[in-house]
């Protein structure tokens, strides 16, 4: 009995071991930087969104309860700001995909956030980044067809407040779309 007794586990080593393991994992929740298993996590969910916590925990290597509160922190600092569906833009329709720059007529903090505010109101536009150089905004804008694409650049674009110029490219077909951010530089 007595060797039985030794070799049964003390329970406050298990749990000083437990805690050992989880002291890097704490540290780093406190600001550290990214470690390999953060990164495969956010590469994981970048390829897949919908992969089942036991999923992701498989191709990350580790269990499932630390790669779930490594999601849960991840999405609580702002590293994973949410999860959709990538849609096929020709499939729904919308055969037409221009790069738009909106040059304001006047430069001033007021104006342009007027503008802004405007330029998020609408649907067409499915992404608008606030530039430098030439033009005040760059956006790419869908639509079904040309003839669309000129109703919404007559009434409802250049309509908008402040707006000057406006310079259109359309493409001609995608090279890459919607790819993931790389994550190899930050290893």
């Amino acid at each position: 009995m007595a060797k039985n007794a030794v070799r049964a586990k003390d329970p406050r080593q298990s749990a000083a071991r437990q805690q050992a393991a989880q002291a890097p994992l704490e540290a780093e929740r406190q600001g550290g930087p990214l470690d390999r298993y953060d990164l495969a996590i956010l590469a994981a969910l970048q390829d897949e969104a919908r992969l089942t916590n036991a999923e992701l925990a498989a191709r990350i290597g580790l269990s499932a309860a630390p790669t779930w509160r490594r999601v849960r922190w991840l999405e609580e600092q702002g590293y994973i700001t949410g999860y959709r569906a990538v849609l096929d833009r020709r499939r729904l329709g919308l055969g037409v995909l221009a790069f738009v720059r909106v040059d304001a007529e006047r430069n001033n903090a007021a104006a342009t956030r007027q503008l802004e505010t405007a330029l998020k109101a609408l649907p067409e536009v499915i992404d608008c980044h606030y530039i430098s150089g030439a033009g005040t905004f760059e956006m790419q804008v869908v639509a079904t067809d040309l003839d669309a694409f000129s109703r919404f650049a007559l009434e409802r674009l250049l309509v908008l407040p402040n707006v000057g110029d406006v310079h259109t490219s359309f493409s001609l077909g995608e090279v890459k779309a919607a790819a993931g951010l790389p994550l190899a530089q930050l290893r």
